[in-house]
């Protein structure tokens, strides 16, 4: 694997995640913190119109214009299209400045503690994120991998080394100084061991990395006209991460009717009551735990 060169940390992909944001300019103020010998740190606020409006996106949600034909599309021209393709030209397709790793900074009102998102399987980020998982035992691993990078409509589209780190539960447009000194030791973390990494340092370990693999997500029961008649049922609101197995409550009804779930097999949700998945239909995601030797 070629050494890398240049490692970008995005944040404020939702203007309305200032955990993200607000380390960028941190970051940007001090920028020794991020400095390493081996490659070049860079910065980016990538919604700034939307940080400063205090507003998840202005027209459409950012980390879902990365898709390979959005980017081609002349016609798409939404500010987030738009800004889109300019953070794809400034860290993407430009070779003077195209990124290596891409680190992508949020946050979530769900109970998600420290999340790295892998959206591929690349070796190195599976030693990366075992690493972290071994440094850090609030540290979990989601994988939701695409099967082309044209499918993936992320910022981390746009380089195959790097993922997201998701913390909470935080609400939005809000600082709570623990998730930002736990997200700020991570992202050192991360470029501590990218340098050694460069330098030769990383020995090759059969390691053993416990992976949450998404399997689908659930919306939130609903009438013929769109209105949500239930909520998540209080024995499993924060219970991110938990087993939920079939038969135990999921949600509970306006008139307080508890409704289980009927899969056929244990899952373990995530993601559950986010408030930014309510327009997306989205109430948890299920996932499936499981044991891979790197």
């Amino acid at each position: 694997m070629n050494q890398i060169n240049r490692v970008a940390i995005v944040g404020g992909t939702h203007g309305n995640e200032f955990t993200g944001a607000y380390l960028i300019e941190k970051f940007a103020q001090f920028p020794d913190l991020i400095t390493r010998q081996s490659f070049e740190t860079v910065t980016l606020l990538a919604n700034p119109n939307a940080f400063a409006a205090g507003r998840r996106y202005v027209e459409k949600d950012l980390n879902r214009c990365f898709l390979k034909q959005d980017l081609q599309n002349p016609t798409l021209n939404s500010y987030e299209e738009l800004q889109a393709k300019s953070i794809q030209n400034t860290l993407g397709s430009n070779r003077n400045k195209q990124a290596d790793f891409i680190l992508d900074l949020h946050s979530s009102t769900a109970n998600m503690g420290l999340t790295i998102i892998l959206v591929n399987s690349h070796p190195l980020n599976l030693q990366l994120a075992a690493y972290l998982s071994q440094i850090s035992p609030l540290v979990r691993i989601y994988r939701c991998s695409f099967k082309s990078i044209t499918e993936n409509p992320f910022v981390n589209s746009l380089c195959e080394l790097g993922f997201a780190i998701e913390v909470g539960p935080i609400a939005q447009g809000i600082l709570k100084a623990t998730l930002f000194q736990q997200t700020e030791e991570l992202v050192y973390a991360v470029l501590d061991y990218l340098e050694q990494f460069n330098q030769g340092k990383i020995a090759s370990t059969n390691e053993t990395l416990i992976l949450y693999d998404h399997l689908s997500v659930v919306d939130y029961p609903k009438q013929q006209d769109g209105k949500i008649f239930a909520m998540i049922h209080p024995e499993l609101q924060d219970k991110d991460y938990q087993a939920l197995n079939p038969g135990d409550p999921m949600f509970i009804t306006f008139d307080n009717k508890t409704i289980v779930y009927e899969g056929a097999s244990t899952v373990w949700p995530i993601f559950i009551n986010e408030a930014a998945y309510y327009e997306k239909g989205i109430a948890m995601c299920l996932t499936q735990k499981q044991q891979i030797n790197i």
